[in-house]
């Protein structure tokens, strides 16, 4: 723990530390089994499903045809396993036919895979089921029967619109004469822009009106269209090229400003206190993506500049006529101002803000569909245009009204990612996203804390990778309203805002969400209802000075525009750092409180991993602050490793491989810290880097993974000697190949390797004795499995 008292020092940067070693693999590994059947009876019966299709296809074909289509004839087929079978749908593929696995849903106890087959390409799955029925073996007397799959086909058939519709059931429309818009995810394929071309000109035939804009991913084009259920039944075949459906997310709408008017004098002396930077000064920059920010406030006017406000929609002009853009704005630049107002000390602000409005004055989508990751891409565009190289971060408190993606990757949030590692530029503009977490809304909702927290999880687009996701915690419960002495604060000081979401519902595939908390107000109870009141909000910048300079706001959207304060202040010290690496510092120096501790961890034993990693889904790694993201003290050292790595390997003739582990030795004074002994000391590890999405729903743990490539830290044992460590960590590594889950070995670690390596950015604690430390230092990073390895030829 640093003490706040002791001298500040800067961060230790370490080079020559590093030692790139190559991975070692072996062969090996087993699959489970699937029952087996009666091979000729099973085969004739799936046979007879094949004959079926034949004619469907024809029929797709000549309907093909007379549209007009260019790229790609073809049926897509779904195939559903038996029930509590995990159906190999892996083996569906095969590229060089031009057979491509469009997704994988996993309903109740059975999967079902939808697979595009191409005209004439039939008959590849007539000659696996005819190997299977044959027993066929190569010359050597192998098995080349194709047992494993066909056993766990019940069932092969046309695809329906269900069958294509991978979000939640429970979004699935239910008037079927009702248009709304869709998110349609298109294949690549061999030619992006004739199959884009086809679907366009297609559906317009249909009379379906497609937004402006797409969303480019490696395997993915997704567009926006407007259409009933029975329109596009009616035209899936037509339309031909669509891999996934999904309902398009409409944004939340904004907390309404809640007023508090403060006398201009308070303004004034706070002006007088205030230094910004000038432009030419290199500062770093917060670019705000939200409802545009009105530099006529005089907090603003010095800290954007009116060349650095624009918009996404020319039309819907720059002015924030909502407020909320503004109130992010205050925040971002100053901070909760009711700490300053209170305060007679100077005040120096070392960076400046950007405003991009990204949405229109209600915050509504109204009848028209806003292609949410599109138009982030072109506001992320605006700024970088105008001003190429300039050192920024975008922060973002805009999310979807549902939270109905659970973790999954979305159209939205796998742009986010994208941005974040420059998937478009080849990583050389790598940015730091800061988004918002999403709000529990409702005094009902309020009045259940914190269950309501957990019941309603992160929201679109929150559950990026690579973004910085924003949850809120809360210090303010003190009310002062009059009218007010019946209400009590619903959280505790230092507890989870009652605003905030969590990720307790995902699933265990997706990242800890969110990363870390800050301030976001409080609510109220009384013993009828739950309420909020200005003294439990934050204090900010209201968009119409000529009526009144400030006004309050809760929620993670005020988390997130303190967030991005406190990653430019530590942009603004070390200029030099990475957008990964700001990332991890603002992490690093996030702390549990008491008062999350004791909600959420057990008291009458210790807590397990499990117990620490629920606290996580909660409340992320804690509140930052911003001495321990700056500055090192004595007792407390931050050592900061910026490394490449190159996970991967291509050879001749052969399928990419793991390559290259990094070990690092860790310069730190063995005979210091064996002197202490006993001494209680405490590790802190953050491993930060971006990953390139793939957001195609076509499994998890498979090669048609989501993420480019992974990266997993494990740290030398005391008993363990160097080679010993590398021996281990070729293991770990070759585990993450074959998709194995080895017990957590080591139990001073907190959260443990199995909860750790969840996203793009891995955390953990170790606690011990100092003697014990000393011997442990040596980290290693080592690559997992992604699809720059697995899907080779997107790579």
């Amino acid at each position: 723990m640093a003490n706040g008292n002791a001298e500040r020092r800067r961060h230790f940067f370490l080079g020559d530390i590093t030692e790139t070693i190559p991975y070692r693999s072996r062969s090996g590994g087993g699959r489970p089994r699937v029952p087996a059947r009666d091979r000729i009876q099973h085969g004739e019966h799936l046979r007879s499903q094949i004959d079926v299709l034949r004619s469907d296809l024809e029929a797709a074909r000549e309907l093909q045809q007379a549209a007009g289509i260019d790229e790609g004839l073809g049926l897509q087929v779904e195939f559903e396993s038996f029930p509590d079978i995990e159906l190999a749908f892996e083996s569906l593929a095969r590229e060089r036919l031009g057979i491509e696995l469009l997704n994988v849903r996993h309903n109740n106890d059975r999967t079902n895979a939808t697979v595009f087959v191409p005209d004439g390409k039939l008959v590849h799955f007539e000659n696996l089921i005819r190997d299977y029925i044959e027993r066929k073996h190569d010359r050597i007397g192998r098995p080349r029967d194709n047992q494993r799959l066909i056993d766990a086909i019940s069932q092969i058939r046309a695809a329906s619109l269900v069958a294509l519709w991978t979000d939640e059931f429970a979004a699935f429309p239910v008037d079927d004469e009702e248009p709304f818009w869709w998110e349609v995810w298109l294949p690549v394929r061999s030619n992006h822009a004739a199959v884009v071309s086809d679907f366009r000109r297609n559906a317009e035939a249909q009379d379906m009106e497609i937004a402006d804009g797409e969303l480019r991913f490696p395997e993915r084009t997704v567009l926006l269209v407007r259409a009933s259920a029975n329109r596009m039944r009616e035209s899936i075949i037509t339309l031909n090229s669509i891999a996934e459906l999904r309902r398009a997310k409409e944004t939340a709408d904004f907390f309404d400003s809640m007023g508090r008017a403060e006398q201009r004098e308070w303004l004034a002396d706070l002006l007088s206190r205030i230094r910004y930077p000038l432009a030419d000064d290199e500062a770093p920059y917060v670019c705000l993506l939200d409802t545009g920010t009105n530099r006529g406030h005089p907090l603003l006017s010095s800290a954007v500049a009116a060349a650095d406000l624009h918009t996404v929609e020319p039309a819907w002009g720059t002015a924030d006529d909502h407020g909320h853009g503004t109130q992010m704005a205050g925040l971002a630049i100053a901070g909760n101002l009711t700490d300053l107002l209170a305060s007679s000390t100077p005040v120096k602000i070392n960076h400046l803000l950007e405003s991009v409005k990204l949405l229109p004055h209600d915050g509504a989508t109204g009848t028209n569909a806003y292609h949410h990751g599109y138009l982030t891409k072109e506001a992320v565009a605006r700024p970088e245009i105008a001003a190429p190289d300039r050192r920024r971060i975008f922060g973002m408190a805009v999310t979807a009204a549902d939270n109905r993606d659970r973790g999954r990757p979305s159209a939205w949030s796998a742009a986010l990612d994208s941005l974040a590692a420059d998937s478009d530029g080849e990583g050389v503009n790598r940015r730091l996203m800061i988004v918002s977490a999403g709000n529990v809304i409702g005094l009902e909702a309020w009045a259940e804390y914190p269950n309501s927290n957990d019941s309603d999880s992160v929201h679109d687009p929150a559950q990026a990778w690579n973004a910085l996701s924003i949850g809120a915690c809360t210090n303010l419960v003190q009310i002062t309203e009059p009218d007010a002495v019946d209400f009590t604060p619903i959280a505790d000081a230092g507890g989870l805002s009652p605003f905030s979401t969590t990720s307790i519902t995902w699933p265990s595939s997706w990242p800890l969400k969110p990363d870390v908390v800050f301030e976001g107000g409080n609510a109220a109870m009384d013993s009828k209802s739950a309420s909020t009141f200005p003294s439990l909000s934050l204090l900010t910048a209201h968009r119409q000075p000529s009526a009144r300079y400030f006004t309050t706001t809760t929620g993670t959207s005020a988390a997130t525009a303190l967030a991005s304060r406190l990653a430019a202040q530590v942009m603004a010290v070390y200029p030099n750092l990475w957008p990964e690496t700001v990332r991890a510092l603002v992490v690093h120096s996030a702390e549990w409180t008491d008062a999350m501790r004791k909600a959420f961890l057990p008291t009458n034993k210790k807590p397990s991993k499990t117990d620490y990693m629920k606290l996580l889904q909660r409340c992320g790694f804690g509140c930052p602050d911003l001495d321990r993201a700056l500055w090192s003290v004595a007792n407390s050292l931050t050592m900061i490793v910026q490394e490449s790595l190159r996970p991967y390997k291509r050879e001749a003739n052969k399928a990419p491989s793991n390559r290259d582990m990094h070990i690092h030795r860790l310069p730190w004074p063995m005979e210091a810290l064996e002197a202490l002994g006993e001494t209680p000391v405490e590790m802190r590890v953050t491993l930060s880097y971006f990953i390139e999405p793939n957001p195609s729903t076509r499994g998890i743990r498979s090669r048609y993974r989501y993420e480019s490539h992974g990266l997993r830290f494990e740290v030398k044992r005391p008993t363990e000697r160097v080679n010993e460590f590398v021996s281990r960590i070729n293991d770990a590594a070759r585990n993450e190949e074959e998709g194995t889950r080895p017990n957590d070995a080591d139990p001073a670690w907190l959260i443990g390797s199995r909860a750790r390596h969840r996203g793009s950015l891995h955390g953990d604690i170790w606690r011990g004795t100092a003697a014990d430390l000393a011997s442990r230092g040596f980290i290693a990073i080592y690559p997992a499995l992604g699809w720059w390895r697995t899907r080779h030829a997107l790579a």
